[in-house]
């Protein structure tokens, strides 16, 4: 999916694709590469440096070749991945775009001038909610459960795991979920055929506002469970109210820190004081990048702690 002088590099380095994050290519900046959370630069030859001079200077030719083979080389087939600022490709990696934005009414109707590309890896990590798992269940009920973390430690793959693990059972029967996947981050879609394993009991509705695909699942798709990945507006927040009057666990993410953060923000404080959420899952990181993992009951009371 790569212009050819960028895929040579790649072919050519030593990066570890188990562990690489991201690829960003910026017309006329340097070839950067972020793995295990640290931001690394490609040189010509394919090694890696920390300093921006000695990288391969991304040309805008780089980006409209890679661009070509991205769309299969038709960007208006793409009219409305282009709105929302991404192409997901097979395999399930997302290719950020960004550049001059084409706004009508107020809202952006697509891009042009194309600049830059982030292509984000898809990795999944079959098994990495078996520790939390355990917590998240009350007898044979599958508890209303939040996870909050801050960007970019890993809340998208655990919850991706869940799902995977609810939908194909286990120590409890397999449920019915429904995923309402509206960045295209969880399946990571592809012709509307999930990419990533969310397992055999699981329907996806894709590319659609979390409050709107809440409420058409429900309609249609009958899910004892819903999972959505970072709510945090006041329509999403009315759409996991009205779903837990049909009788449907919620799986959610959130950004934030702790539940002491989301009673600052005021449609996040709602969540926590309404009681909407049995369980808390916060993910945070230390000094050292080591990411810690807490479950915490309604009450704030610690069910359990480990890390990753």
């Amino acid at each position: 999916m790569f212009a050819k002088k960028i895929r040579g590099i790649l072919e050519r380095s030593a990066v570890d694709l188990s562990f690489l994050e991201e690829i960003r290519l910026r017309a006329g900046q340097p070839l950067c590469v972020c793995q295990s959370g640290v931001r690394r630069y490609l040189k010509p030859d394919g090694g890696m440096s920390g300093r921006w001079q000695e990288a391969y200077q991304v040309t805008g030719e780089d980006i409209r070749e890679t661009l070509e083979y991205v769309s299969r080389y038709s960007l208006y087939a793409f009219e409305e991945e282009l709105r929302q600022g991404f192409i997901t490709v097979p395999g399930g990696h997302r290719v950020g775009l960004a550049g001059k934005a084409v706004v009508q009414g107020g809202e952006i109707r697509g891009l042009k001038y194309i600049s830059f590309l982030n292509v984000r890896l898809a990795h999944q990590v079959r098994g990495c909610a078996d520790r939390v798992l355990p917590y998240l269940w009350k007898g044979d009920r599958l508890c209303h459960t939040l996870i909050v973390s801050p960007p970019r430690l890993g809340k998208t793959t655990l919850l991706r795991d869940i799902i995977r693990q609810v939908s194909n059972g286990g120590v409890h029967p397999p449920r019915t979920v429904g995923v309402v996947d509206e960045r295209s981050e969880l399946g990571a879609c592809s012709c509307g055929i999930p990419q990533n394993d969310l397992g055999r009991h699981t329907d996806v509705l894709d590319g659609c506002t979390k409050a709107e695909g809440i409420r058409l699942l429900l309609r249609t798709m009958s899910p004892e469970v819903l999972a959505v990945d970072e709510v945090g507006s006041q329509e999403d927040l009315e759409a996991l109210s009205y779903s837990l009057h049909c009788g449907c666990a919620i799986l959610a993410t959130v950004h934030g820190s702790s539940l002491e953060d989301l009673r600052r923000k005021p449609v996040l404080s709602r969540l926590v004081e309404e009681g909407i959420f049995q369980r808390y899952l916060i993910l945070s990181a230390d000094a050292g990048g080591l990411v810690k993992w807490r479950v915490q009951d309604a009450a704030a009371k610690t069910l359990w702690e480990g890390s990753r």
